[in-house]
């Protein structure tokens, strides 16, 4: 007797399928995404009735497939070894696997249909003009191509028009699609109501458990309470809240209807982030050695959205061993809606211990600073910062202290801040110092922009443009406080020299820093495939003894990088080459990181 557990199944019905004919690739691409003979192609069915019933289910999919392409008076035909599905007495014959049925998909799409007349009326019909002004931009027009897609889209830039406009609560009444097969067109009529005008009620933000709601609703309602609706305006108070680092996501809600004032509430729900993070970072070049940073952040420690990170770093890793190493740390506590008011307070002590071509540094450094955004891409900033230690070279070490009051504006409107692909950022700080223990004064000045052009489209061939000028005018070159210079070389700064390398130098061939700095980069980006992209770069700066800038010390660089992307950034490998080499600069230098170089 047999043992039912060991009986083989049978082979089933083994098939191929052609779709014909073939002319219109896109079409047939189409075709063949809907089709479940073609996705089954490698299960056959058990008999030829199976085989019968898949085919007849395909028909009414590849006509919608037609009919999505625009071709409305199109039709498809499916036969199975010459046999036509739809026929009552089709009876596929049973095969063997060495020879499939043959499945043939013929297609007879006739003439695509066009767009023909186009009305939009409103309802109350006085909101006509409104809606008009909306539609200038449908994006859809008479001889178009008649497709369902292209027609919802089109329906979809009608109603984010008007509400862009102001009117939250605009819909559509009505479309009727009507297609005439004798002038094969289709005349489509759509009825909106836009809705009435409207500004944003008081917000409100659920969803926290360490957080105090009350200082979000603050900030929420200073960017939205009384403010005309906008799409727009909405999504960047969403990211406002984002941009705190404390909730892993934020989603805005829109009320169905307008409150008794007339006023569109809002409601923002937030899922907070766990209360500790820890992160690091590593990178290396071969003229200055490995750094590593780490960091450890506390979230919350007062409820108040507030984030307190601890983080330290050692540099220059490199052939003199952790000795002559430089040493980072620092703790940096940031509130927002710092005495309820739109500012954001970021309070950091630190200490360092930095060995570096120019200068040796033992210091301990204090700053409290008061941050506005202006808008979603620019801000303002300033407060007081301290600094007192020891300073010098070759272990001549004087003791310095200095008071600073910083002031800058920042604009950024890229998207990846370690990846931007399209946009532009700007910065430019002052700060003016008193030396205490000499009576010198002098302000600090620097300026780096950066643009970026997304020159396919799609992020894979990026032209970056970097440039920086600095200047410290009040005192003599030799007054400044060594680690208040400026200083040019290095990854970030001009590829393929020494770090701080480039400027003035003293008999020993070592970098002195300058009163002015002048730095330029153009790197071309280019994603190879998706995991992998490559970049040419050529940088170039100079540093001067006077605090007007200097461009007769211009040293350039260039040279090739090798970008792994991943989901959070690219992984980055340069190699850079000095053009005018001085003595002892090195014929070429590696850098890592993560990030790109700018």
């Amino acid at each position: 007797m047999a043992n039912p557990l060991t009986a083989q199944e049978p082979p089933g019905i083994a098939y191929r399928v052609e779709v014909t004919p073939k002319d219109d690739g896109p079409l047939v691409s189409s075709i063949e995404a809907v089709s479940q003979l073609i996705k089954l192609e490698d299960t056959a069915p058990t008999d030829g009735y199976g085989l019968l019933a898949r085919a007849r289910a395909d028909l009414p999919r590849i006509t919608e497939a037609l009919r999505a392409d625009g071709f409305w008076g199109g039709a498809a035909q499916i036969e199975i070894a010459g046999q036509d599905v739809t026929r009552p007495d089709a009876s596929p014959q049973t095969t063997d696997p060495a020879n499939p049925l043959p499945v043939a998909v013929i297609l007879t799409p006739g003439p695509r249909y066009r767009i023909g007349q186009i009305l939009i009326r409103s309802e109350p019909v006085q909101e006509d003009a409104l809606v008009e002004q909306a539609a200038a931009d449908l994006r859809l027009a008479e001889g178009d191509p008649a497709r369902p897609a292209d027609i919802l889209a089109a329906e979809e830039a009608l109603l984010l028009a008007l509400r862009r406009a102001g009117y939250p609560l605009a819909s559509v009444v009505a479309r009727d699609a009507v297609v005439d097969h004798d002038t094969q067109t289709m005349d489509i009529t759509w009825r909106i109501a836009p809705g009435p005008l409207a500004d944003f009620a008081r917000p409100t933000v659920t969803g926290t458990t360490r957080t105090d709601p009350a200082p979000l609703t603050r900030l929420m309602a200073r960017r939205l309470e009384g403010q005309p609706y906008s799409p727009e305006r909405l999504e960047r108070a969403r990211r406002t809240l984002m941009g705190l680092g404390v909730f892993s996501f934020v989603r805005a809600n829109e009320a169905p209807a307008l409150d008794q004032a007339g006023r569109l509430p809002v409601h923002f729900q937030v899922q907070e982030r766990p209360r500790h993070a820890v992160g690091g970072r590593l990178g290396y070049e071969t003229n200055y050695g490995l750094t590593a940073s780490g960091y450890w952040e506390d979230r919350n420690i007062f409820g108040s959205a507030d984030r307190l990170r601890l983080e330290g770093e050692v540099a220059g890793l490199g052939e003199t061993g952790v000795d002559n190493a430089t040493y980072r740390a620092f703790a940096t506590l940031r509130t927002p809606e710092f005495l309820g008011r739109d500012l954001q307070s970021v309070s950091q002590i630190g200490a360092v211990r930095e060995r570096l071509p120019a200068y040796d540094r033992d210091a301990v450094l204090a700053s409290f600073t008061l941050e506005h955004r202006l808008s979603d891409t620019m801000a303002i900033s300033g407060g007081p910062n301290y600094e007192e230690g020891r300073i010098g070279r070759d272990g001549d070490m004087n003791d310095y202290r200095l008071f600073g009051v910083m002031g800058t504006f920042r604009y950024d409107n890229t998207i990846n801040p370690v990846d931007p692909r399209q946009g532009q950022r700007f910065n430019i700080s002052a700060t003016p110092y008193y030396s205490v223990l000499d009576s010198n004064k002098f302000t600090r000045i620097l300026a780096i922009g950066s643009s970026y052009f997304d020159i396919t489209g799609d992020g894979g061939s990026v032209l970056a443009l970097r440039a920086a000028l600095g200047s410290a005018p009040g005192a003599d070159w030799n007054e400044i406080t060594l680690d208040k210079r400026f200083y040019a070389g290095g990854g970030g700064s001009v590829r393929g020299y020494t770090y701080q390398s480039i400027g003035p130098r003293d008999a020993a061939n070592r970098p002195l820093g300058g009163a002015s700095l002048v730095e330029t980069s153009i790197e071309w980006r280019q994603r190879l495939t998706r995991s992998w992209g490559m970049a040419a770069f050529l940088d170039a700066g100079s540093v001067g003894e006077e605090a007007k800038p200097d461009f007769s010390g211009l040293r350039a660089g260039t040279g090739l990088g090798v970008r792994y992307l991943t989901a959070i950034g690219p992984i980055r490998f340069d190699v850079g080459v000095p053009l005018n080499r001085q003595k002892d600069d090195p014929s070429f230098a590696i850098y890592i990181g993560f990030g790109q170089a700018f």
